[in-house]
């Protein structure tokens, strides 16, 4: 028996098995073939009647809770005596986790050649949040061209200042904004422009606290701009501003960001910065590196510094740390 009793040929949604006649045997299992996001397999079982079962493989899935909802039409094309067609009911929004979640007793009896066709007309994944499930090929699409195309419009309102409504007066410069979009990414902003206060009337928002350097990657990151080698530059100033102005997800990437290059010359401002802007994860990294790892010893005169003028909690956090680990340092 060649590989090519196991193939199955494929194009975007449809999927062909061939069956040169199952002569003797009384199980069959393809080759896994993908459509969507899933490789999967088709299996023929024969004993009182012929199973066909579709499933998807399970060490394919990105995650075990989501396996693809499908909508698909299921057919067997036998060439014995004329063509015949046997179809099966249409399958709509079926969830297939296993190999026991679609199984077709077909009665006929088929002889010589056959062909087991699928054709998808859908498939789905679940929403991780209980909200309507999402098709893979029109998230694909979405994501793909529109959502690309419009956050590349959004910068380019910024880069090329077009029809700007807002003016942004860092300690150094100025630049141009625009009202919707600040306030639609930082709540701060939003309600600042709510209340009719004086920003708004002005049309000015004064930051006086901000470089306009730091400024124009602040907003690069808000209107989709920014480049990494600027964000890593200006992170720490970023987080001060994400926190300022409740941007959640830029205060995330910073937190991230500040896990992956702690070392000697860093440790004691990171710390300090975990503990003012309530970083857990900062914290916990930054107080190993110190205790645990012994790293305090190369850095004593620079804690000693630190310890005369940090936060009293936050000392008291540290030396916490030390007598835990180190039992009576």
């Amino acid at each position: 028996m060649t590989d090519n009793v196991y193939r199955v040929d494929t194009t975007a949604r449809l999927a062909q098995w061939r069956i040169d006649g199952l002569g003797s045997s009384t199980y069959r299992k393809s080759d896994s073939f993908k459509i969507g996001k899933w490789n999967w397999r088709l299996v023929l079982e024969k004993n009182r009647h012929l199973l066909v079962k579709l499933y998807p493989e399970i060490s394919s899935l990105n995650n075990k809770d989501s396996p693809p909802i499908a909508s698909f039409i299921i057919q067997v094309v036998c060439s014995l005596g004329g063509r015949t067609t046997l179809v099966h009911p249409e399958i709509r929004d079926k969830q297939l986790k296993s190999s026991d979640d679609f199984v077709w007793a077909i009665d006929v009896p088929l002889g010589g050649k056959f062909i087991i066709d699928v054709e998808f007309l859908d498939l789905k994944t679940a929403s991780p949040n209980g909200g309507e499930s999402c098709s893979v090929w029109t998230e694909h699409f979405t994501h793909k061209y529109s959502q690309a195309t419009a956050l590349s419009s959004i910068g380019k309102m910024l880069s090329e200042s077009i029809h700007t409504d807002i003016i942004i007066n860092a300690s150094d410069g100025s630049i141009g904004a625009h009202w919707a979009v600040l306030a639609a990414r930082s709540p701060v902003f939003k309600t600042m422009f709510s209340h009719d206060l004086k920003e708004k009337e002005m049309s000015v928002i004064n930051i006086s606290d901000m470089s306009i350097e730091t400024c124009q990657v602040f907003l690069n990151y808000i209107y989709g701009n920014i480049i990494d080698q600027d964000f890593i530059t200006h992170r720490l100033d970023l987080l001060r501003a994400a926190d300022k102005y409740d941007i959640m997800d830029l205060k995330d990437a910073c937190h991230e960001s500040l896990l992956d290059d702690i070392d000697t010359n860093n440790v004691l401002e990171r710390l300090q910065n975990a503990s003012l802007y309530h970083l857990p994860k900062l914290m916990i990294c930054c107080m190993r590196y110190l205790v645990k790892f012994g790293k305090i010893f190369d850095i004593l005169e620079d804690f000693t510094m630190f310890i005369q003028s940090a936060d009293r909690e936050l000392i008291g956090e540290v030396f916490n740390e030390v007598l835990s680990v180190w039992k009576g340092f």
